[in-house]
């Protein structure tokens, strides 16, 4: 009896760290991420998300080694590669196949020889321990089930002094279309910095990236 309420208690325990419900519910079947690839390739983002702008902001320099975690079609990609150039090394993330491979194909067809891709899970983005300078969160923080084990695995992952840049929505009406986000977005950025903060980062910096509908973070791992 005793260990079967201990088997009960770990998998309540394991539920209630599911907390990203709602940002997940529509990248459950195969025809709903398709529906949702088409959103992330959309050519709009580049004016939407400003891309260039970012990579400036995060203060990406050739030769470094940077992941970009939840790449979906690898949006992100061709920015990333260009400023690290061909002394630097990209690291593509996902744990969805169908994304990768749409990743990959983009990244063949732009001929991103620097990019290398990795299939992560819900709790561990299978990063190379001690290798990355930097690690991109690009609308991805808020689909974390688990948080403190990613965060955890991320900090494996970078190099001493290296960076954690988050790029979020704010949880307010304003920063998604019909007041997505105040469902979608789990925790707003005070909350974002203090959840961070606590496990093994600093905050470096924040700023507003899309007026009234994004912010960055940029946190060095302790």
């Amino acid at each position: 009896m005793k260990k079967i309420v201990c088997v009960a208690l770990a998998l309540t325990a394991s539920l209630a760290a599911q907390v990203a419900r709602e940002a997940n519910s529509g990248y459950q079947t195969e025809q709903q991420r398709k529906q949702m690839a088409a959103s992330l390739g959309n050519p709009q983002r580049e004016q939407t998300q400003k891309p260039g702008l970012l990579i400036r902001e995060m203060g990406l320099q050739p030769g470094m080694t940077v992941a970009d975690i939840g790449t979906g079609v690898g949006f992100m990609l061709p920015y990333l590669s260009k400023r690290v150039g061909p002394d630097g090394r990209v690291v593509a993330e996902d744990i969805f196949d169908d994304f990768l491979s749409e990743a990959k194909l983009h990244a063949v067809q732009a001929s991103l020889d620097n990019v290398t891709f990795i299939k992560g899970t819900e709790t561990d983005p299978s990063l190379p321990e001690g290798q990355l300078d930097m690690a991109l969160a690009l609308d991805v923080y808020h689909h974390f089930d688990y948080p403190e084990k990613m965060l955890a695995a991320i900090h494996k992952a970078l190099k001493d002094g290296g960076k954690l840049i988050i790029v979020e929505y704010y949880k307010r009406e304003s920063a998604m279309p019909n007041g997505r986000a105040l469902t979608h977005i789990r925790l707003d950025m005070p909350d974002v910095i203090k959840e961070v903060e606590a496990n093994h980062f600093h905050l470096l910096e924040e700023k507003e990236h899309v007026r009234d509908v994004q912010y960055m973070l940029m946190l060095e791992k302790n």
